[in-house]
């Protein structure tokens, strides 16, 4: 019986516990439950211009060019969206105007690159035109920006990404239907380095003729004045040298 009377003394208190801590829960302020979003973020996939190409083709991707305008009016895959990354930058403030003025009189007129910035509505505008579980190839010329573009994209909720490693500058000729005025490796060269590039090759041409030529005279010089001190004779048609007495 005193065992019994224990056991029906612990359950009460166990009891009385439980009723205790059930109140002192009940008078505890209330905290609305925060709900937990999972994201389920893909990874981006970066590929060559043939699996690029394959893409395309066989699974359906979609084109997306994040080049400045310049470049992509140079050359640019057929039939391709277009949403820049960067946009020229037109601000007037006094900052604004020094560092444009700066940017144009080296980058600007050596490589003939713009001066921008960052395209604050690049992801309004791709939203605009794809959803989140479109397909797309990004582009750009170097692999760089791209790779940018698709971790904004990421961000936001694409999850089919591709980049072509190091960009369209990697591309062979007629790998894609491009079009513009120029080859898609070519559509970042700009500026007097092109012509800077023409020059070379012209003076370098001239330089090799005048080589060429000093050649030349220097050996027929050399070649009289042999025969002026007897060392060269002409017998059947050859130039043989006279050995010494």
């Amino acid at each position: 019986m005193a065992g019994l009377c224990f056991s029906s003394a612990l359950s009460c208190r166990r009891t009385t516990w439980l009723v205790h801590e059930t109140n002192v829960a009940r008078n505890r302020p209330y905290k609305p439950l925060r709900k937990k979003s999972v994201v389920v973020r893909g990874e981006v996939n970066y590929v060559n211009a043939e699996e690029a190409k394959k893409l395309i083709a066989v699974d359906g991707y979609a084109v997306l060019d994040v080049r400045d305008k310049s470049q992509f009016d140079r050359a640019h895959i057929k039939s391709c969206h277009h949403v820049p990354l960067f946009i020229e930058n037109k601000d007037n403030d006094l900052g604004t105007i020094i560092k444009r003025t700066l940017h144009n009189n080296f980058s600007g007129l050596f490589y003939g690159l713009p001066f921008t910035r960052i395209n604050p509505n690049f992801v309004q505008s791709v939203k605009g035109q794809f959803s989140t579980d479109s397909k797309l190839l990004l582009v750009c010329q170097e692999g760089l920006r791209s790779a940018a573009a698709a971790d904004k994209l990421e961000e936001a909720g694409f999850q089919n990404l591709s980049c072509i490693t190091s960009g369209l500058q990697s591309v062979k000729p007629g790998t894609f239907d491009s079009v513009g005025s120029t080859e898609l490796q070519n559509a970042g060269k700009a500026g007097l380095v092109t012509i800077q590039g023409k020059i070379s090759t012209v003076l370098g041409t001239i330089l090799i003729f005048k080589v060429s030529d000093g050649r030349r005279e220097r050996a027929a010089t050399e070649k009289k004045m042999m025969k002026r001190w007897g060392f060269l004779r002409k017998r059947s048609g050859e130039a043989k040298e006279l050995r010494p007495f």
